[in-house]
C-alpha cells in the first residue's frame, strides 16, 4: 500500500480519493470471515440460525449467536459477537423505552432503522471505530413476519431470506432458487439447516447448529431443541438434497 493510501486506511472519517472508506470496508470483511448465519421468512413466522463451533470442554447450552430482544423479535449475529452483545443490550432497551411510551410492541423495522443509525454514526466520527457485525432481525408484528439485515455501514434492508457470514454468498443464491413464500415454519426450519450445511465444514449432526423461532400465532420468541433441529436436519436431506453439498 503507497503512503498516501495509508492515511485513509487509518483515518475512519476520511473518504479515499476512490470513494471508499477503508475502516468500514475491513468491518464489512469481520462479518464475512464469522460463521453463518441465517434469516427466513415463511408463511408461519420467522426462523433465524446459526453455526457455533463449541470447543470440546465447553458447556454450549446456551446460544452465543442467537439473542432474545423482545417477546417477539430475535436476532442472529455473525462477526465480532461482542459488537452484537453491545447491540442487543441498546435494542433491548430501546424496544422497553418503545413499550412504555407508545404501549404497543415495537416494530422490527424500528429496531433495525435504529440500530442502522447507530452505526452509521461510528463511520462518521474520530475516535470510534464501526461494529464488526451484522444483524439479522426477525419477528412478528401486527400479525406480519418482519426480517431484516443491519451491516456496519449503517444500511437496514428487509428480506424474505438472507444469509451472513462466512460462504453467505453461496448459501444466498442457495436461498434464491429454494426459498417460495408459502414455505411453512418446518419447512423454512429445514431449508435454514441445509443453508448451514452448504457452507459448513460438517455436514452431518446438529450439534454446531443453533435454532430460533417466532411465531405468527404465539408471537414469542423461542429457542428450538436440539432434537427438534435433528429433525428439521433429517428434512433438509429429504427435501433440499443440495443444501449439504
Amino acid at each position: 500500500m503507497l503512503p498516501a493510501q495509508q492515511g485513509y486506511d487509518r483515518a475512519i472519517t476520511v473518504f479515499s480519493p476512490d470513494g471508499r472508506l477503508y475502516q468500514v470496508e475491513y468491518a464489512i470483511e469481520t462479518v464475512r470471515r464469522g460463521t453463518i448465519a441465517v434469516g427466513i421468512k415463511s408463511k408461519d413466522g420467522i426462523v433465524i440460525a446459526v453455526e457455533e463451533k463449541p470447543r470440546k470442554l465447553q458447556i454450549s447450552d446456551v446460544a452465543q449467536k442467537i439473542f432474545q430482544i423482545d417477546d417477539h423479535v430475535g436476532v442472529a449475529a455473525a462477526g465480532y459477537i461482542p459488537d452484537a452483545r453491545s447491540q442487543v443490550d441498546n435494542a433491548r432497551f430501546f424496544s422497553q423505552s418503545n413499550k412504555l411510551i407508545y404501549d404497543e410492541p415495537v416494530e422490527v423495522e424500528t429496531i433495525a432503522k435504529h440500530l442502522a443509525d447507530q452505526s452509521q454514526q461510528y463511520t462518521q466520527y474520530a475516535g470510534v471505530r464501526p461494529f464488526g457485525v451484522s444483524l439479522i432481525l426477525g419477528g412478528v408484528v401486527n400479525d406480519s413476519p418482519q426480517l431484516y439485515l443491519t451491516d456496519p455501514s449503517g444500511t437496514y434492508i428487509s428480506y424474505d431470506a438472507i444469509a451472513i457470514g462466512s460462504g453467505s454468498d453461496q448459501v444466498t443464491d442457495f436461498l434464491e432458487k429454494s426459498y417460495t413464500k408459502d414455505l411453512s415454519l418446518d419447512d423454512a426450519s429445514a431449508l435454514a439447516v441445509a443453508s448451514i450445511y452448504l457452507s459448513s465444514e460438517d455436514k452431518e449432526g446438529t450439534n454446531h447448529i443453533r435454532m430460533a423461532h417466532i411465531k405468527l400465532d404465539t408471537k414469542m420468541f423461542e429457542l428450538v431443541s436440539q432434537k427438534d433441529i435433528e429433525n428439521f436436519a433429517k428434512m433438509a436431506k429429504e427435501k433440499f438434497p443440495h443444501g449439504d453439498k
